[in-house]
C-alpha cells in the first residue's frame, strides 16, 4: 500500500519553531503501517497558495497512491484541489476539532474526501446532518512510550507538575493551588519556565508524582470568571467551549506518568476511571485527589502501571492508524 500524507515539516510551517508533530509523529506511524510512505512537505507554499494546489497535484499523479492522507488546519488547499484528488484516488482527513469547529469549518470540507476522521463521538449525529456517512471514529494518542520502566526506582522529582501552554484557567487553577500549599512546577509556552524539549518533557512525565491535565477550554466556574477582567473577557471571546480528549491524556502514563486529569466526556472509552486514571471534576476535588494520590503511594502506584500498560498497548499512533486503514482497505 502507497501512502501521501500532505503535512507540514516545521511547526505550523515556521523552522524556527522546531519539527511538528506531523513530522515526529504521523510520519514515523505510518512508515510503520507500510515503507511504501511519500510525504509532501508543503511549509514552503504556505503563502503561495496557487503554487501549493499545482504542486501538490503533480506530486499525488506522480506517486499514484493509494491513500492520500490530510490533517487541514485551515484552508490551504481549495475544494477544487481536493475533489480533484478525491475523484482518482482514496482521500482522508483528520478532523481534530470537531469539538468547537465543526459548524465553521469540518461541515464545509468534509464532503471534499472520501474518508473523515472524527475525536468527537458527539459530532456522528452532525455528520449525519449533512448526510456525510464515510466517517471514523477514532481519537488522539501517545507519539511513543518508554519500555520496559521499573516502577519501584523511579526516582521522583516533582510533587506536582503541568507540561502545556498558559491559558487563563490554567493560570488560575495553578494560582489556587498554590495558596492551598500545592508545590506546582509548569512548564510550557507562557510559564516561567517556559518550552522544553521532547526529551525534557518525557522525564517530567516519569519523574513527577502527579501529572495535572488542565483543560483548556472555557471554565464555567465562576470564581474563575470573575477573577478578572481579563478572564471575563476570555470567557467572552473564547470559542472552545466543550472538552476534548487530546494526546497528552495518552502521553503522559504511557512515557511511566501517573495522570490526574479533569473528567472529559467518553474518557471511559480509552481507560477505566479510578482504575487506569484518575480523575477530578471541580475544584476542591481537584485540591482533595491531590492530596490524597500524594499521601497513598501504592494506590497511585497501582493505578499508574495499569494506565502505563493500558496506553502503551492499545492508545498510541500506529495502533490508531493501523486501525484506520485496515477499516478503509477493506472498500478499495
Amino acid at each position: 500500500m502507497k501512502i501521501v500524507p500532505i503535512l507540514q515539516r516545521y511547526d505550523y510551517g515556521i523552522k524556527s519553531r522546531g519539527d511538528s508533530s506531523d513530522y515526529k509523529v504521523l510520519y514515523p506511524a505510518l512508515k510503520q503501517i507500510t515503507d511504501k510512505v511519500y510525504p509532501f512537505w508543503y511549509d514552503e507554499y504556505l503563502t503561495k497558495k496557487d503554487e501549493l494546489q499545482k504542486r501538490v497535484i503533480k506530486f499525488v499523479d506522480d506517486v499514484r497512491p493509494d491513500i492520500v492522507y490530510f490533517t487541514l488546519m485551515k484552508d490551504e488547499f481549495s475544494f477544487k484541489t481536493l475533489d480533484y484528488l478525491k475523484s482518482k484516488y482514496t482521500t482522508i482527513n483528520w478532523f481534530c476539532d470537531d469539538q468547537w469547529r465543526f459548524d465553521s469549518f469540518t461541515k464545509y470540507y468534509a464532503p471534499h474526501f472520501s474518508y473523515v476522521i472524527t475525536v468527537d463521538k458527539f459530532a456522528l449525529d452532525k455528520y449525519k446532518e449533512i448526510a456525510y456517512k464515510n466517517v471514523i471514529l477514532s481519537q488522539w494518542a501517545s507519539f511513543g512510550f518508554n519500555k520496559d520502566i521499573d516502577f519501584d526506582k523511579i526516582y521522583y522529582k516533582y510533587d506536582v507538575s503541568f507540561v502545556g501552554a498558559t491559558s487563563g484557567y490554567r493560570r488560575w487553577i495553578v494560582k489556587e493551588l498554590l495558596k492551598k500549599g500545592i508545590k506546582v512546577v509548569c512548564f510550557g509556552y507562557g510559564w516561567k519556565n517556559g518550552r522544553v524539549s521532547f526529551e525534557k518533557m518525557v522525564e517530567i512525565f516519569k519523574t513527577s508524582k502527579i501529572n495535572l491535565n488542565i483543560s483548556n477550554s472555557v471554565s464555567y466556574d465562576i470564581r474563575y470568571m470573575f477573577s478578572s477582567i481579563r478572564t471575563f473577557r476570555e470567557f467572552l471571546i473564547s470559542n472552545k467551549r466543550a472538552e476534548q480528549i487530546k494526546a497528552r491524556n495518552f502521553e503522559i502514563p504511557a512515557f511511566g506518568g501517573f495522570q490526574l486529569t479533569n473528567y472529559i466526556p467518553f474518557l471511559e472509552d480509552y481507560f477505566k476511571i479510578s482504575e487506569e486514571v484518575a480523575v477530578y471534576t471541580l475544584f476542591e476535588d481537584l485540591l482533595l485527589k491531590i492530596r490524597y494520590y500524594l499521601e497513598n503511594e501504592s494506590e497511585r502506584k497501582r493505578i499508574l502501571v495499569k494506565g502505563y500498560n493500558r496506553a502503551i498497548n492499545d492508545h498510541t499512533y500506529p495502533h490508531r492508524l493501523k486501525k484506520i486503514i485496515e477499516k478503509i482497505r477493506i472498500n478499495l
